[in-house]
């Protein structure tokens, strides 16, 4: 369903995706994971065609997406579904409307029918009771099955998720692993996870990816993590250091290689060089020295 060939992207000089390959089954579920700021949003705007690679290959249903004009990249975006962090409702427009949205926009359909169809995504997420209601009116958890719903509406053959469980207690992200695992398997959704929650991560994952720093570190099934992750101290001394990487994050050590990476870079010689005088190589127009300040000619 999705190629990912040699992806990097540049901003200005900095590198925050680099040389990224993996590929997405249909029907499965692929958690994308690592630390706040290694390159896992970035890599999703990408997925969905509103970043561009600076070079190499994105294939969404075998087609490249960089390649495509705005209406082929239009059709490609008709058959996705995206549920954003926040929910990304429109504020002014009930939950109904939400949901029916993207069928006013994107097909004929009669408004009955787009009616019916409204009801039935929003009893597939527990909220059709309350479709009369506006954002405002409802808790972060039901924002964000709200916005799931409107995924959902034009019955994508792949759904992304950025966060899904950000932000909400751990009753209601338990509802939402549940509510992505249940959908996998009723409609037979691909999906992608982008998320940092590794609770969520090992209930809803059929693959995983971990990325580092724009690199990536590990991809392989669940079951290859979760031995990671259940690897004692005894036995990570025989891990590479990407593994340790992976088994450090899993289980949210405070000390591995990548906390002995951030202290690397020694606070006191920052300071030093911050403190170090600059001299500079062009003269001053009033030179001050012996207290006398010449004047211009």
């Amino acid at each position: 369903m999705i190629e990912v060939r040699s992806l990097r992207r540049l901003f200005g000089t900095q590198v925050v995706l680099d040389d990224i390959n993996f590929d997405v089954n249909r029907g499965e579920t692929l958690v994308v994971m690592g630390g706040s700021g290694c390159g896992k949003s970035t890599l999703l705007r990408h997925l969905i065609g509103s970043l561009t690679p600076t070079s190499g290959s994105i294939k969404l249903f075998g087609q490249p997406i960089q390649s495509l004009d705005e209406s082929g990249m239009g059709s490609v975006r008709r058959r996705i579904g995206v549920l954003f962090q926040s929910g990304a409702l429109f504020n002014s427009m009930s939950i109904a409307d939400n949901v029916a949205l993207p069928l006013r926009e994107h097909t004929t359909l009669d408004d009955a029918i787009i009616d019916i169809e409204v009801k039935i995504k929003l009893e597939l997420v527990g909220l059709r009771e309350h479709a009369d209601k506006l954002p405002a009116q409802i808790s972060g958890g039901m924002k964000k099955r709200a916005g799931l719903a409107r995924a959902l509406a034009l019955d994508p053959e792949v759904l992304f998720y950025d966060e899904p469980s950000a932000g909400l207690d751990p009753v209601t992200s338990a509802e939402i692993d549940q509510l992505i695992v249940a959908l996998s398997r009723q409609l037979g959704v691909t999906s992608v996870v982008v998320t940092h929650e590794m609770d969520s991560a090992f209930t809803i994952a059929d693959r995983m990816v971990m990325l580092d720093k724009g690199h990536v570190l590990k991809i392989g099934s669940r079951d290859e993590f979760d031995l990671l992750r259940k690897t004692d101290d005894s036995g990570s001394t025989s891990l590479s250091e990407p593994d340790r990487i992976v088994r450090q994050f899993l289980r949210g050590d405070a000390a591995g290689p990548i906390t002995e990476r951030r202290a690397k870079d020694s606070y006191a010689d920052d300071l030093l060089r911050a403190a170090a005088p600059i001299i500079s190589s062009v003269p001053a127009l009033f030179p001050s020295r012996f207290g006398v300040r010449r004047k211009p000619n």
